[in-house]
């Protein structure tokens, strides 16, 4: 294992929103594993915050440009995490290969990343990737069940899977069933960039964005109800690297509550998702002539009268309360952003109702189907997680990204994971032992065989 006198030192770059849980079980662990953890910053205060006057931990300022400091840090540490946005890790991974440094992050691999595995490999280091909530949590749990459908000599037809960050039900307290538990501006461009394709009974389809919304599956949850989830971009991006080539149905979906889609769908008809170009007065506008500015003019309507005529919305339409909670014909609050986009405005629109308060908790949704043959009889089994944040620190959130990546973090320390290389957790080596250690942290998987909904193509034309 490893000399007990000796303290192992980790490194953290990153103390944002999902590194809370991160950093918290690393420093529960930091006595019985002999850890110093130390947490670098470009804000001192915000590394200060995450380490809790601990003993075993130290914050440190870091300028992540700055290549003396960088080096520095990552020389001195045993193993690095690097929590920055994915576009930075890069210049992380270059000096952990200098100085022969394990990495790990919750990001997707770039194909920079990926071009250092040969090297990674030489040095007889790890670099593991997507080893988050999604991507990470979700590789994991799925590969655990197709890994054990195979073992058994199935032959997997179909696997469809979601994942969604909401509020959780004590904090729900708007139409839209909906608060804000990552980053806003994802929420709002979600989907957009090219038509959403997936496989569905061995014919591919495909979803343009502007009919995305109104193509949602329903997703019963035990427990927690009635869920939809609208397609993921690229569902066929993972079939391969799950050994999935020859599978006749592969969708990924966002989770949403039931309505959420239909109503955001009046966003994307009005063109308020919009990004590629800046309005002009933006700064001076009130939230009233931002909505008024995409509908005709007409001297006798009101603005509520002229959107509910264009999408054809009823009076007692609950998605009209919901355009309504969002004050969008507020003629007295201003948007206040200098030449800002459509979607700029509508994040900010949107926050004013989406923000968490003090004492809402979040709430993370997953939910896997695996349908496969064995001995000429088709199964399916669903495979459902829930986790709930605590509070606004240690949120659902920080915790399904943060503890994959704690939990890896101390088992390549310990050599419980050593092949070496560029790497996501599809492995065995690398998910069985990580997944019994998030059960013991209340993200658990609930496993239960569930009657085939595929189709029977020989009389079905998908």
């Amino acid at each position: 294992m490893y000399n007990k006198t000796t303290m192992r030192k980790i490194l953290v770059i990153g103390a944002g929103q999902s590194s809370s849980s991160l950093i918290k079980y690393l420093l529960d662990k930091s006595i019985s594993e002999n850890l110093h953890i130390t947490v670098a910053d470009m804000s001192l205060e915000l590394a200060k915050k995450k380490i809790l006057n601990h003993k075993n931990g130290q914050a440190i300022t870091l300028n992540i440009f700055d290549d003396f400091d960088r080096n520095n840090a990552i020389k001195n540490a045993d193993i690095v995490v690097s929590m920055l946005p994915a576009h930075l890790h890069i210049n992380v991974a270059k000096d952990c290969l200098k100085y022969g440094k394990s990495m790990v992050t919750a990001s997707y691999i770039s194909n920079e990343m990926k071009a250092l595995h040969q090297d990674a490999v030489h040095k007889n280091i790890i670099f593991m990737n997507e080893i988050g909530l999604d991507p990470g949590v979700d590789h994991m749990s799925a590969m655990k069940i197709i890994d054990e459908i195979r073992t058994k000599g199935g032959k997997m037809l179909l696997f469809e899977s979601f994942c969604g960050g909401l509020v959780a039900p004590e904090s729900d307290d708007n139409l839209w069933n909906y608060k804000f538990t990552w980053n806003p501006r994802n929420v709002v461009l979600a989907g957009q960039g090219g038509a959403s394709k997936f496989i569905q009974e061995g014919t591919y389809k495909y979803i343009p964005y502007h009919k995305l919304f109104r193509r949602t599956e329903i997703l019963n949850i035990d427990g927690y109800g009635k869920f939809e989830a609208y397609a993921n971009r690229d569902s066929l991006k993972y079939r391969s690297v799950y050994g999935l080539d020859d599978i006749l149905t592969l969708y990924r979906g966002t989770i949403r509550r039931v309505g959420y889609s239909r109503a955001w769908n009046i966003f994307v008809q009005l063109g308020m998702t919009d990004d590629s170009y800046t309005m002009e007065n933006s700064e001076n506008m009130s939230y009233r002539e931002f909505t008024n500015s995409f509908l005709a003019y007409n001297p006798n309507d009101s603005v509520e009268l002229k959107l509910r005529h264009y999408l054809k919305i009823d009076q007692d339409d609950i998605i009209w309360e919901k355009l309504l909670e969002l004050d969008l014909f507020n003629s007295t609050k201003k948007i206040g952003l200098k030449n800002a986009t459509p979607a700029q405005i509508l994040e900010k629109i949107l926050k004013d109702s989406w923000t968490l308060k003090e004492n809402d908790k979040d709430m993370i949704v997953m939910q896997h189907l695996f349908g496969y043959e064995l001995n000429g009889k088709k199964h399916q089994i669903e495979s459902s997680m829930v986790c709930l944040g605590d509070n606004q620190v240690y949120t659902a959130m920080a915790k399904t990204v943060g503890l994959p990546v704690a939990i890896a973090t101390l088992k390549i320390l310990n050599k419980e994971i050593t092949t070496p290389g560029v790497q996501i957790p599809i492995n065995k080596e690398v998910y069985e032992p990580i997944l019994v250690e998030l059960e013991e942290n209340g993200i658990v998987f609930k496993e239960k065989e569930v009657s085939y909904l595929g189709y029977n193509p020989e009389h079905v034309i998908g």
